[in-house]
């Protein structure tokens, strides 16, 4: 026997084996063990946790943007509809670098510095999985290029959305507004949640003031989306809520007829229906274009709106501020006789200028010879200065603006729009707070005529007027007549709102003053006679007038061909008709535009023959 096999010892070395077998068996059933228990951890104590995370992968939730309401004006016509417009949109967390996938896209789109600026912006704002547009309106063969390369660019969307259309351009864009894209002072002021997925918003006029109802409610869309964010299919739904439809108290028709009558002229008009206060046309010349601020105008455009001289921007009708002129006669002729400060018979002696008592400056009428002998009704019908400078001194300053306040002079109509001013009644209080000064006699005389101080807005002056051809009801004005609630269809009326008015001391006062009126478009010697009097269908009741825009010195003379444009008299004329039944109240102002007699009447004549002689 040799000595290997002397050593070999069979039995130690199957014992040596079955130790090693033993340990590697308790190994790979601990290496097991722990596995096991890993995956027991995974998918049974944190199943619902990494099933959200896998579904968060799997399953995106977008927000469905509402469609706006439709706005129409009272007889049914489109004044803001929504067009379908494809846009180019891209979902931040999606892309990798966004800055490469930008200059890529300039490849295939064209998108300015001021997209991409507002891109930006909007990607601080929204959350990383929300779609941020980055140009609007893309033409049919930026689509057509885009989505033959869209399989390169990750994150990058087109989609059809629906986009606000003003279908008649520019007509009443003062009273409509419009929508523009949201920014941050908007953001500030809305819902996160209510406007996800949303890109405009109201920016002026009814757009703005009706906001919530014509946004609507936003939806959710639960899709299911693969590794590069692509969607697959739709997993649920829950859809949008459309905004609600408007329907104006403004007449589509009338409102152009009155547009077109100002001309190349700048000034606003407001007609109103006495009866109830809704508005039937306000118009602010000139105007613009709204669709240019729908999905952000250019800087050029922009500038040239805004450094205009004739500030097409600018609102008129709610936010011009002006003094009324001899408009404002006949409700100081009531006031005189409902206090009994004067009578009907009282006349006062014109003859071209009015003193004071132991002053020597002299008040001077717009007649330079002088009326002669006045009573109110003369004084109305020929618009006597001098007549209303005596009988503002009689009455005082304090009895006058707690009156002229009762027909809303020096305050907000509360019109249901944006950017309303109040206007200015002056009084001994107002002046000692604005300049810490007394009142004067003096100011008291110029405010009789309608001038120094006082100012009004066209909506003030118009709504004013419709309260005194009323008898002094007042109206609050209104711009919208229905809201169409959506989804139902259901139309609630707006109900007209009385605030409060004058109540006459005796009707035969207003009669006296309303027949004044009359006389002064039908009279011979009416100062609206011969511009719109003499071949006119019905029966009207108006009041011309001139407002100064700067102070003629005692020694100077008003030529109104030696001076510029911008500092000539404003032309103003109100009116109600028919004269016996009102059915419209019309106020226009006519900025630097002369006589109201030559200017302005005749614009309140085309609104009122097209409001009475043909109707809709």
């Amino acid at each position: 026997m040799s000595q290997r096999e002397q050593l070999k010892d069979d039995y130690l070395e199957n014992r040596l084996i079955r130790r090693r077998l033993v340990l590697a068996a308790v190994f790979t059933v601990m290496l097991l063990s722990l596995v096991l228990g890993r995956l027991y951890v995974l998918q049974v104590l944190e199943y619902e946790h990494f099933s959200t995370l896998s579904d968060s992968n799997r399953v995106r939730i977008k927000a469905l943007p509402p469609t706006r309401g439709l706005i129409f004006d009272r007889n049914g016509v489109v004044m803001a509809d929504n067009l379908p417009a494809y846009r180019l949109e891209i979902v931040r967390e999606q892309v990798h670098d966004l800055d490469a996938t930008l200059e890529q896209l300039r490849q295939y789109v064209e998108f300015s510095d001021q997209d991409l600026k507002r891109f930006k912006q909007s990607l601080s704002r929204r959350r990383p999985f929300e779609s941020i547009p980055l140009r609007l309106n893309l033409d049919d063969e930026e689509v057509a290029r885009l989505a033959v390369n869209l399989h390169q660019f990750e994150g990058v969307e087109i989609n059809a959305r629906l986009t606000r259309n003003y279908p008649n351009g520019e007509h009443a864009v003062h009273a409509l507004g419009y929508v523009s894209r949201i920014d941050e002072r908007d953001l500030g002021k809305v819902s996160e949640v209510d406007y996800a997925g949303t890109t405009h918003i109201g920016k002026l006029g009814l757009e703005k003031y009706y906001e919530k109802d014509l946004h609507g409610e936003v939806g959710i869309q639960q899709v299911e989306v693969n590794a590069r964010g692509r969607t697959l299919r739709v997993l649920s739904e829950s859809p949008p809520v459309q905004g609600n439809n408007l329907y104006l108290t403004i007449d589509s028709r009338l409102q152009k007829v009155a547009e077109k009558a100002f001309g190349d002229n700048s000034g606003a008009a407001v007609a109103i229906d006495p009866n109830n206060g809704e508005i039937l046309a306000l118009v602010s010349m000139p105007v613009f274009d709204p669709n240019l601020f729908v999905n952000g105008i250019s800087y050029d455009n922009y500038n040239a709106l805004r450094d205009s001289r004739r500030r097409p921007l600018f609102n008129r009708a709610l936010s011009g501020q002006y003094p009324p002129g001899s408009t404002t006669k006949p409700f100081y002729g009531l006031l005189g006789l409902e206090s009994a400060v004067s009578t009907r018979d009282q006349e006062v002696y014109c003859i071209g200028y009015y003193k004071l008592p132991n002053e020597e400056r002299r008040y001077r009428d717009w007649k330079k010879q002088g009326h002669g002998h006045m009573d109110l009704h003369d004084a109305i019908t020929q618009s006597c200065d001098v007549y209303f400078y005596d009988l503002a001194y009689r009455m005082g300053i304090d009895r006058m603006s707690e009156f002229m306040a009762k027909f809303g002079f020096g305050f907000k109509t509360d019109v249901d729009s944006t950017g309303e001013a109040s206007g200015l009644m002056p009084s001994r209080e107002w002046k000692r707070g604005h300049d810490g000064m007394p009142w004067f006699p003096g100011e008291t005389l110029i405010t009789g005529i309608g001038q120094g101080a006082l100012l009004v807005t066209p909506l003030q002056l118009a709504n004013s007027t419709a309260a005194f051809a009323i008898k002094g009801l007042r109206y609050r004005p209104h711009l919208v007549k229905t809201i169409e609630k959506i989804p139902e269809y259901n139309r609630i009326d707006i109900v007209s709102q009385i605030v409060e008015g004058y109540s006459l001391q005796r009707e035969s006062n207003w009669q006296h003053v309303h027949d004044a009126m009359v006389n002064v478009v039908h009279g011979l010697r009416g100062t609206a006679h011969y511009s719109i009097g003499r071949d006119i269908q019905y029966k009207v009741a108006g009041k011309t007038g001139t407002a100064q825009v700067f102070e003629v010195a005692q020694d100077e003379e008003y030529e109104e061909e030696d001076v510029i444009e911008k500092l000539r008299d404003h032309a103003l004329f109100i009116s109600y008709a028919p004269a016996e039944n009102p059915r419209i109240a019309v106020a226009v102002i006519v900025e630097n535009g002369g006589h109201g007699s030559s200017v302005a009447a005749p614009i309140a004549r085309q609104i009122m023959d097209a409001y009475l002689l043909e109707p809709s």
